[in-house]
């Protein structure tokens, strides 16, 4: 359980030496408990001290790494049930499943599929994260693993619960840190060896929560700390229960023998109800989702839920604001005004894109709000916007002297031609009605 900076403060040694940084003890407490400092400041900290403060630093919820390099997945470390507390750190991984049954050629095409699954919204490029094997028989299975190794950077699930196969599986795949799924009450010990003997993250099954917590517990006996979690087939009303509790557990009650990731995995045959479960998932706390559907319109949904799931609510996405030229603009091509808010600036640029018409966009500065909000706020006045064709030299990029304006404030058209000496022309009210607009004027 994290300390108060009282708590912390009664554990230094009190001297106010001020070789942290700080003009006194307290102050320098105060500041480990915000977690902006850390305890190697302090060079006078007992050890008994720094283990008290390490220990309780600790993440509720353990960080867990599948894969390696840029392609690598964390999952954990969240600290919040609720995204407005402060917001959710590392994006749910989204994988697939492929059967150790295909022929190599479809397992393949399968890969190169996946690793196409990549799509970018708003600015930000939105791709899957891993590619899971799952064992039927022992040979077939190490081949599709050599397969996925060798067609895909993703990282890797290997899906078996004998232990001869996956000892084979690790020999190909452990440089890859792949996870290995699953340990349970009967396979234990075998398990926890090839875990620790590789190097690789593991996952802990079993139905009730009391039965995963001793299996963590014994897990970590054993030397294997980086574990995830996952309760079996259940129904998705039994799985929001158990993913409730779990994140309840670690963050409330400082259960540390649940406070990992959970990973979940889809079975639904129909591809609507796969993605449905999944977006299910996705929104209540698994950190891992596992599906057979590899359908462009089931992942871009996924990955568009996702993105907007783990934005920080308390930063809105954001471009930066600046004079943008899209196509071949030239000095008499239309300047169109929108805020820096993300959603609003692309979807504004795909209409203009749409129309063939060259233009520029400039992006106001409005601390990330769309037009409305902004406007509401104060953010998108007449002042900002003269400032904005003077910050950006938009009289340098055009030689004429007409902006475009959403057509939701017109009412600052008369206010801002005043002031920034500009014709304003009022622009449509929504976004869609920018091509016929553009060619129009």
């Amino acid at each position: 359980m994290a300390l108060s900076g009282l708590d912390i403060y009664k554990l230094l040694p009190k001297t106010n030496c001020r070789e942290c940084g700080f003009a006194t003890c307290l102050a320098f407490a105060m500041q480990l408990a915000k977690k902006t400092v850390g305890i190697d400041k302090c060079p006078h900290l007992s050890q008994e001290a720094k283990n008290a403060l390490e220990a309780s630093s600790q993440p509720p919820i353990k960080l867990v790494t599948i894969g390696e390099g840029e392609d690598k997945l964390e999952a954990g470390n969240e600290t919040v049930l609720f995204r407005h507390e402060e917001k959710f750190y590392h994006p749910t991984g989204i994988g697939f499943i492929l059967e150790d049954t295909l022929p190599p050629e479809e397992i393949k095409k399968r890969l190169e599929k996946i690793n196409k699954l990549s799509f970018e919204r708003v600015g930000q490029n939105l791709s899957v994260n891993l590619a899971a094997v799952r064992y039927s028989e022992n040979k077939k299975f190490a081949e599709a693993v050599k397969l996925a190794m060798d067609n895909t950077r993703l990282g890797l699930v290997l899906m078996s619960e004998d232990a001869a196969a996956m000892k084979e599986a690790l020999k190909i795949s452990a440089p890859r840190k792949p996870l290995v799924f699953c340990a349970d009450k009967n396979n234990l010990d075998e398990f926890s060896a090839l875990a620790r003997e590789f190097g690789a993250p593991i996952a802990a099954k079993a139905q009730e929560l009391e039965g995963l917590a001793g299996l963590t517990k014994e897990l970590n006996s054993k030397g294997v700390n980086d574990i995830v979690l996952y309760t079996g087939q259940k129904t998705v009303k039994d799985k929001i229960w158990d993913l409730t509790q779990i994140r309840r557990q670690a963050l409330k009650k400082s259960n540390r023998a649940l406070g990992y990731p959970v990973l979940e995995i889809i079975e639904e045959k129909d591809p609507y109800e796969e993605a449905i479960a999944a977006a299910t998932y996705i929104s209540k706390y698994a950190g891992i989702v596992l599906m057979s559907g590899i359908e462009s319109w089931q992942v871009l949904s996924l990955l568009t839920l996702r993105q907007n799931i783990y934005t920080d609510p308390q930063k809105p996405l954001q471009i930066e604001p600046k004079l943008y030229s899209i196509g071949a603009a030239g000095d008499k091509s239309p300047v169109l005004v929108t805020t820096n808010f993300s959603l609003s600036y692309y979807t504004v640029l795909g209409e203009v894109e749409a129309s063939k018409v060259p233009a520029y966009i400039m992006s106001v500065d409005t601390e990330g709000m769309s037009v409305l909000t902004a406007w509401a706020a104060e953010k998108f006045t007449p002042e900002k916007i003269s400032d904005s064709i003077k910050k950006f030299a938009v009289s340098e990029a055009v030689s004429h002297k007409r902006l475009v304006i959403p057509g939701y404030v017109a009412v600052m058209s008369g206010d801002l031609e005043e002031k920034s000496g500009w014709q304003v022309v009022v622009g449509p009210k929504e976004a869609a009605g920018i091509p016929s607009f553009l060619k129009n004027l």
